[in-house]
């Protein structure tokens, strides 16, 4: 009720809290209450959403960093880890509304292994059921408390991205395992060579950016939350982090030939602040502006909450940008095309930064 609603908040102690409705999907009637105005309206909303008018009350742990691993299990409780996922968003934005990497970019070895143990726990405490599963954590920047978000004990829509990724078919061993297959008895049909029972080691960097349409819905709010508002989602694949986030801004088929340097104005200075006090659907776009207006990494991490690794990266492009601006083909050495081409720069972009047409760059 709402009364124990106000009865917890004062247990928690303070504003933020989270709201999760029960057994809704996408987080759909959750959300962040930021001050007491708002508490009564969201709580409300939630317990009408629920099919059993529920909802959990929880701390909030907005701004930390967000990681998701995916698990497969045997009869013989065997476990292995298919695939490790870190949000570049951090905590707030739902993980269907957020830009993901595979495998995780920011984790020491020790971080990577807590994560593991207790994913692996976790799985383990819920039943003896074989099967997929997939376990999300929030760490908090600058130690190592981990908490855990949730649990699914079944293939999650974050399978079918990490079996992209990983070239591991996910749903088809895991659906062997639930009928009494082990691990070891099952082959990769993938790699054909090796048994399912090996974890996969990726050797490239993939990137998943959500599609939204916010323009085919009249007054909506476009801020991201704990509800999912995306509609879909890219997937790309590259060799380093700026590669694939440069090949996923892409494929979002909304205009765009890749992070910026593509013939769109760049905002002003306010507009790129406000873009980024709080999440929206371009936050990357308006980092890279940010990076452009001269923004600092820790300016930018601090109004963000985006972990500096992935901050050093996108600063890395704008640099290529700048130091593009102003050459021509002729005087582009091989060793500067070559890099730029390995940030993920397509033809367009790089046309556009040497005032060419797309076809004498290629």
């Amino acid at each position: 009720s709402l009364l124990d609603a106000k009865e917890i908040v004062e247990e928690l102690g303070s504003l933020p809290i989270v709201i999760r409705p029960s057994f809704t999907m996408g987080g759909s009637g959750g959300g962040i209450v930021w001050n007491e105005d708002e508490l009564e309206r969201k709580v409300l909303r939630g317990l009408e959403m629920s099919p059993v008018h529920q909802v959990l009350i929880e701390e909030s742990i907005f701004g930390w960093k967000e990681y998701e691993l995916e698990l497969l299990r045997d009869k013989n409780d065997n476990v292995v880890i298919i695939c490790s996922i870190e949000n570049l968003d951090p905590m707030g934005v739902h993980t269907g509304d957020s830009v993901t990497v595979a495998p995780t970019q920011t984790l020491t070895d020790k971080q990577y292994q807590s994560l593991r143990d207790a994913a692996i726990k976790m799985m383990r405490s819920i039943g003896d059921f074989a099967g997929g599963c997939n376990v999300q954590f929030a760490m908090e920047p600058g130690s190592d408390r981990l908490v855990a978000i949730e649990i699914n004990p079944r293939v999650s829509r974050s399978s079918a991205l990490a079996s992209k990724a990983t070239g591991y078919p996910i749903a088809k061993i895991a659906t062997k395992l639930a009928v009494g297959y082990s691990l070891d008895e099952l082959p990769n049909p993938i790699t054909q060579v090796s048994s399912a029972c090996f974890e996969p080691s990726i050797d490239y960097v993939v990137v998943k950016i959500p599609r939204f349409n916010f323009d085919k819905f009249t007054n909506v709010d476009e801020e991201l939350t704990t509800q999912m508002k995306a509609v879909g989602e890219v997937m790309s694949i590259g060799r380093t982090f700026p590669e694939a986030l440069n090949k996923a801004w892409q494929s979002l088929e909304i205009g765009r030939s890749g992070l910026g340097a593509d013939g769109y104005a760049d905002p002003d200075r306010k507009t790129v602040r406000e873009r980024l006090i709080k999440p929206y659907w371009d936050r990357t776009l308006h980092i890279r502006n940010a990076f452009k207006l001269g923004a600092s990494v820790e300016e930018i991490a601090d109004i963000t909450k985006v972990d500096p690794w992935f901050l050093q990266q996108i600063r890395y492009m704008v640099s290529l940008e700048n130091r593009t601006e102003g050459e021509t083909l002729e005087s582009l050495t091989n060793e500067h095309f070559y890099e730029i081409k390995r940030a993920g720069f397509s033809d367009v972009q790089i046309a556009w930064l040497l005032s060419k047409s797309g076809e004498k760059v290629t």
